[in-house]
């Protein structure tokens, strides 16, 4: 196979680090690979913060709530950065409302996103491992007051990297007949679905407890009501467990808290300097 083939299919998330520093030489080479990362117009509205002081470390690690961070030797932060575009725009002359309108937000956040994409992939061709921090989005105000950014350079996510004491093993995914689609949507039959999760999670069932159940059932009824919470607590005591989509979304990314942390959101984005999302309250 292709090495870059290879590299890329082989792919897993690394949580488990050695003490060995990531080298400048390394670096230098990640941080091309990143900037080299195509953007809309080629403006690359983006900067990366790059933690590697145990203090910081450590208060990044509490702040995601994640302690294996602690022992991760180098962090990069990457942000939507319209603050140096604004600056440049204004030495020059010239009009400037991306922090103000939802379509340039929409592109610098795919930009800033295939950057990372770019310095991940890059880091495994290194023998780096990697693994993307998400719970940086929840922690945007204390994030910006940490890496002192000022308005308009919004954190997006977070990769924690360093030299793997254990390579991770290659998790299943869905296959292509699921994700891929020609020319125009189709749903995927019901039993072909439940098939094709079936088997990307083996085995991958949760004991019931009741803690876990009163959780559950206030994650249903806040989202679907409380009869239709019923039906799901009736099916999982009859089952003797939680299935793996009701562990997802019914216990670790708990669907009230997604959809009630929303308004939450909107206030951290506009407090950072993006006016699109400026709810008036």
């Amino acid at each position: 196979m292709n090495k870059t083939l290879k590299l890329l299919i082989n792919r897993a998330s690394c949580r488990t680090f050695t003490k060995k520093k990531v080298s400048p030489a390394a670096l230098a080479s990640l941080f091309e690979a990143g900037i080299h990362a195509p953007t809309g117009g080629n403006l690359q509205p983006y900067s990366i913060i790059k933690i590697e002081k145990a203090a910081a470390t450590a208060r990044l690690a509490k702040l995601c709530g994640q302690s294996f961070l602690k022992k991760a030797p180098l962090h990069l932060i990457f942000c939507i950065d319209f603050h140096r575009l604004k600056r440049w725009a204004k030495l020059q002359e010239a009009p400037f409302s991306a922090e103000r309108a939802l379509r340039p937000f929409w592109i610098a956040f795919q930009d800033t996103i295939i950057c990372a994409q770019s310095i991940c992939t890059a880091a495994d061709a290194l023998g780096l491992g990697s693994v993307y921090i998400g719970p940086i989005f929840d922690r945007i105000s204390a994030i910006r007051e940490m890496c002192r950014l000022p308005k308009g350079v919004i954190p997006v996510v977070s990769l924690a990297m360093g030299y793997p004491s254990i390579f991770p093993g290659q998790r299943k995914k869905l296959g292509p007949g699921i994700v891929v689609h020609n020319e125009v949507y189709r749903d995927i039959p019901a039993a072909q679905l439940l098939s094709a999760f079936d088997e990307k999670y083996k085995d991958a069932r949760k004991e019931i407890t009741a803690k876990d159940l009163k959780s559950f059932y206030g994650a249903v009824s806040a989202v679907h009501g409380r009869k239709f919470a019923q039906k799901c607590v009736t099916g999982v005591k009859a089952r003797k467990y939680f299935n793996k989509a009701q562990v997802y979304f019914g216990l670790h990314y708990r669907a009230d808290k997604m959809l009630f942390s929303t308004p939450k959101h909107f206030k951290m984005l506009s407090r950072a300097g993006l006016a699109c999302f400026d709810t008036g309250k």
